[in-house]
């Protein structure tokens, strides 16, 4: 993860030292040749995510003079993606956004003891059917109520759950019966729902200390779907995204509305181009994430 970057462009040499120095780990080391069960532990896994997108980033400012403030029109990310978005605009420095990536993932891991929360994704309805069928499933059998709520609006047709482990198998059940396939997603802790308010705890505290520019574009945040350039607006809306919804299906929808016709996806994997086409099937989508990437995506610009 990186590794190709890393040997090819100096600017991403510098973004890896720089996160490891911040961080006082050899995060990098860890990247490029594992072991994965520890690089996917979400304390690792949410700032080296950021690492290969701001190392994208970096290189494309570098070798191909792009100004994010004149060449694009928004900036957005999904779930931590935010955080990179928002180090891509300026408005947290490399240092600060591995500080508190590392910071919000050590706090969801410890919002929720291990195997009391889960997700799901339901595929086949949209995120209106699968809110109701989410509410069923906050009933236990003894009358009692446990959290279940949509995590993630990706695509039409493809919504999260999460909440805790009883409840979410209770909206798995209910999706089957309603000839649906839902599928229990291999995640360490139930993000975005009502379990992590110790982690949205902690993010307030943490970005209350953490000076925060205007993004140099604005902001389409996962929480209202919305743009927002106002820093004090955008700490409120990083500390609701933690229990929050994440509207990305909405976000896509809202930048296409505002005449975004190309959304270009920095960093590793290309999950989220896959979506915005799933999304609106005009949006031509771009990812960039290795050296023969970033080769040709300069030549488009």
């Amino acid at each position: 993860m990186g590794r190709e970057l890393a040997a090819a462009f100096p600017a991403a040499r510098l973004v890896f030292e720089e996160i490891d120095e911040t961080l006082k780990q050899k995060l990098s080391k860890l990247m490029f040749e594992g072991p994965e069960a520890e690089l996917t532990l979400t304390a690792n896994a949410q700032p080296a995510l950021m690492a290969v997108s701001m190392a994208v980033v970096r290189v494309l400012e570098t070798e191909a003079k792009l100004d994010i403030g004149t060449a694009v029109a928004f900036v957005a990310g999904h779930s931590l993606g935010e955080y990179s978005a928002l180090a891509a605009a300026r408005t947290f420095s490399l240092a600060d956004a591995a500080r508190l990536l590392r910071l919000r993932g050590d706090a969801m891991q410890k919002a929720v003891p291990v195997g009391d929360g889960a997700m799901a994704a339901v595929l086949g309805l949209d995120a209106d059917a699968v809110q109701a069928m989410a509410a069923e499933a906050t009933k236990a059998p003894d009358g009692t109520t446990e959290i279940c709520q949509v995590a993630n609006d990706n695509a039409p047709g493809q919504v999260v759950v999460s909440g805790a482990k009883a409840a979410v198998a209770r909206a798995v059940d209910i999706a089957k019966a309603k000839g649906k396939r839902a599928i229990p997603l291999p995640v360490s802790a139930p993000f975005h729902c009502a379990m992590m308010k110790p982690a949205a705890d902690a993010m307030a505290e943490a970005l209350s200390r953490t000076t925060m520019a205007p993004p140099r574009v604005p902001l389409v945040a996962n929480v209202t779907a919305q743009a927002v350039s106002d820093p004090l607006t955008i700490k409120d809306l990083l500390v609701q995204q933690v229990t929050a919804l994440v509207r990305w299906r909405e976000s896509c929808l809202y930048m296409k509305g505002r005449g975004v016709d190309t959304v270009v996806e920095l960093g590793a994997g290309k999950v989220l181009t896959g979506l915005a086409k799933r999304i609106d099937s005009e949006l031509a989508g771009v990812s960039v994430n290795t050296p023969a990437d970033i080769d040709a995506f300069m030549k488009t610009l």
